[in-house]
């Protein structure tokens, strides 16, 4: 089909026939069942057995000890182009640039640093919010962090140790922007969203200007409440939108339609749309299947479900991404299953457990008294309200978020990386009060505060 009909022909052809795989398929959480036949599958079925030239990271959002992800170094060289377009196309080769990420066995950072090399463009700061107080990384992850940076070094790139940096100390990052711009006349930041509003927040609290600062970045949506603070103390929000299996999806649009603006990077991926139901809101959105079209690809994908959805429109902007062949843009990009907050995705089902069997085991009542809520705060933060029946009687709310906590410690790297990054912003806050049932009757132990927008969204 391929052959016949190209690679933009074939994926929407394919899952009627039950060519596709669901999210919790790809994760190896759930068999694979198509026409009564039931598949038993793992996360390293699919990996690309084709890989030589690799180091070993772990996806955000995972259940466990983590997937663990094969990031081939060809393939952040072919992805290094993609960010060397977007920089160019928005004025941001050779600025000065700090990132804010972690170190292994997140490899966000590392990553990070490497495209840059790779290109050119060299990190002047690595700032990491995992402190050694909040995360017992273990001395292989740190020898290879050290190691691999050495090495930078040696071959002539002047890549940055890893900084640790708590959210907390926000204003730090906040400070370099401000001095950085005053001395180079701008700056580039890479981060996460809620990392980049930290720094506004913190830059306006110390009455710090940081018009010239642009922040570049993902890991959550970056909704009209966040952009409006980032943009109130003059920096300039681009977004991106990445997941570590298949890599870089897209970029943000120069002349953007709103705050979640992407360009498709239709060299890398193809994308298609399938009807899928929500959890806990019974509606049905038009969620994102991919397939990889890259040799280096960490994961050999074929209509994979990310777990998002979105709009993707074809539309002329007139920027230079368009001018070099990326005219489709994807916007209003939302996870209907995962919750997200400070840039650490963390997937249900390990808050489903800790929901369901340690909460109620440790302070009374049953599954039915407890509920995840996901909203954002005042200042357009997002925060994970843990909901609580006023029925059960709790002396101390503080234990029901360190037990969580713990419960994330034991989780895993992946969980045990959300819970230092939670327990920092304090993201997790107790309220009293009755979880929230659907119309039909139904409660979940994952909810929105809202759901999703669809208003704008495509009819599946």
């Amino acid at each position: 089909m391929v052959r016949a009909q190209g690679t933009e022909e074939t994926p929407p052809a394919l899952p009627p026939g039950g060519v596709y795989l669901f999210f919790q398929e790809f994760k190896g959480w759930e068999p694979m069942v198509r026409g009564g036949q039931v598949i038993p599958v793992q996360a390293s079925d699919f990996d690309n057995p084709y890989l030589s030239h690799y180091y070993q990271a772990e996806s955000g959002g995972t259940t466990g000890a983590g997937t663990r992800v094969m990031i081939d170094l060809d393939h952040l060289a072919d992805y290094s182009l993609h960010m060397l377009l977007a920089e160019n196309a928005h004025g941001l080769f050779g600025v000065p640039t700090a990132i804010w990420y972690g170190v292994l066995p997140d490899g966000t950072g590392l990553q990070s640093i490497l495209l840059g090399s790779r290109f050119g463009h060299v990190a002047q700061k690595w700032f990491t919010p995992i402190t050694n107080q909040d995360l017992r990384q273990s001395l292989r992850h740190r020898l290879a962090t050290q190691y691999i940076v050495a090495m930078g070094r040696l071959a002539g790139k002047r890549m940055p140790w890893p900084e640790p940096l708590s959210l907390d100390r926000a204003v730090v990052a906040a400070r370099w922007a401000a001095e950085t711009v005053k001395a180079h006349g701008a700056c580039l930041i890479r981060t996460h969203v809620s990392k980049a509003l930290r720094v506004c927040v913190a830059a306006q609290e110390q009455g710090l200007d940081l018009t010239g600062t642009t922040f570049f970045g993902g890991g959550e949506p970056a909704t009209a409440a966040k952009v409006r603070r980032l943009t109130q103390v003059g920096a300039r929000w681009i977004p991106m939108y990445w997941f570590t299996e298949a890599g870089c999806v897209g970029q943000g649009c120069v002349r953007p339609a709103d705050g979640n603006d992407i360009h498709f990077f239709k060299d890398g991926l193809a994308l298609i749309q399938y009807p899928r139901e929500v959890p806990g809101f019974e509606i049905t959105v038009p969620a994102f299947y991919f397939t990889s079209l890259l040799p280096t690809a960490p994961k050999l994908l074929l209509n994979v479900e990310s777990d998002d959805y979105g709009v993707v429109e074809q539309r002329s902007c007139g920027c230079p991404l368009e001018a070099y062949g990326f005219t489709e843009h994807l916007r209003h990009i939302r996870s209907f299953r995962k919750l997200t907050g400070e840039g650490v995705t963390l997937v249900g089902g390990t808050m489903i457990h800790i929901l369901e069997e340690v909460l109620p085991a440790r302070f009374g009542g049953s599954p039915l008294d407890y509920q995840l809520l996901e909203e954002e705060d005042e200042q357009g933060l997002t925060r994970l309200s843990l909901l609580i029946s006023p029925k059960i009687q709790i002396a101390d709310e503080a234990a029901v978020v360190e037990a969580v906590l713990e419960a994330l410690r034991q989780g895993g790297v992946a969980a045990d990386s959300a819970r230092a990054i939670w327990k920092q912003a304090k993201t997790l806050r107790v309220k009293r009060m009755e979880p929230i049932w659907t119309a039909r009757g139904k409660l979940m132990p994952l909810y929105l505060a809202k759901g999703p927008d669809l208003t704008s969204a495509p009819k599946p």
